[in-house]
């Protein structure tokens, strides 16, 4: 026990206590998952790695589809705090994030106004996830030779569908998720503007992922569940959303036109004619600003 006159004696120093608040004002540890996998930059932001798509995997109750779409909301509001969740317009549901937007919107006609920018910055983004083979991890080469789920957005999968659906006629249609017809994935990282571009990035010629039938076969049981991902058991309710909500935006009872200072995950899209429009960036970044969401 601490007694009276080491009470005095330490009455000006404040620095355990101070540590202490460092503590509690610190980001909550978020638990990893360890099913993700991401490609690592260096300093400049630049990076390269090999993937391939999986196909759908063997589980019983999965779809046919080797991808599933998320469509998600990460913006910071003028309290500091982040939202960044999953929208439940995923399963075409009512999402709060939405019907605020949809109330800015319609708060003016003014397409440049403040209520109107500020909804475009709180629109939805379209996420997919399909599980995929590492093949060279320049960064983690303990990475390679393993299955992990990998997040992608609107650019990569335009590159997958522009294989699938070849612009010119005499150009041969490829499944990149095929495990003996498909292509490798070669991801080139570069930063344009502060973000992430992958435009360099393509599919190399058609071949087997490997030439065992017993290994690929393997590597397919292996897979992780998609359908699970998107099971609406695993997303917030209403309730629970407009919660978060009203807090980032310190939104009270009565919609506010706008709230000022709101940032955005990613970069400001130009002006659209329509709410929820898909950006033309991908969400690799969004995973980076997730540990800041409480």
């Amino acid at each position: 026990m601490v007694n009276f006159a080491t009470l005095k004696k330490n009455s000006g120093n404040l620095s355990t206590l101070v540590k202490e608040i460092e503590k509690l004002n610190a980001p909550a540890e978020k638990q990893e998952d360890n099913r993700y996998w991401q490609p690592e930059v260096d300093k400049a932001g630049n990076g390269v790695a090999i993937i391939r798509f999986l196909p759908a995997p063997a589980v019983d109750g999965e779809d046919s589809l080797p991808w599933v779409r998320i469509w998600n909301h990460g913006f910071k509001g003028p309290t500091g705090k982040w939202y960044i969740e999953n929208s439940l317009t995923t399963f075409g549901q009512k999402d709060p994030v939405a019907e605020y937007n949809s109330q800015l919107w319609n708060s003016t006609n003014d397409d440049n106004s403040p209520a109107r920018k500020q909804a475009r910055e709180q629109k939805r983004r379209l996420t997919y996830i399909s599980n995929i083979y590492v093949v060279s991890d320049p960064k983690n080469p303990e990475n390679e030779g393993k299955i992990f789920l990998y997040r992608y957005g609107k650019k990569i999968f335009d590159k997958i569908s522009l294989l699938m659906n070849p612009e010119f006629d005499g150009d041969e249609a490829i499944n990149p998720f095929n495990l003996w017809n498909g292509a490798n994935f070669k991801l080139k990282i570069r930063m344009v503007e502060g973000y992430r571009n992958y435009d360099m990035s393509g599919f190399a010629s058609p071949s087997p992922l490997l030439d065992d039938d017993g290994a690929m076969e393997k590597i397919w049981n292996q897979e992780y569940s998609l359908k699970e991902l998107i099971d609406p058991k695993n997303f917030k309710s209403y309730d629970e959303l407009k919660k978060k909500l009203d807090d980032v935006l310190e939104l009270s009872t009565t919609p506010r036109a706008s709230v000022a200072e709101v940032k955005t995950v990613t970069e400001t899209p130009k002006p659209a004619t329509s709410l929820n429009v898909v950006g033309d960036d991908d969400d690799e970044d969004l995973a980076s600003f997730r540990a800041l969401a409480s």
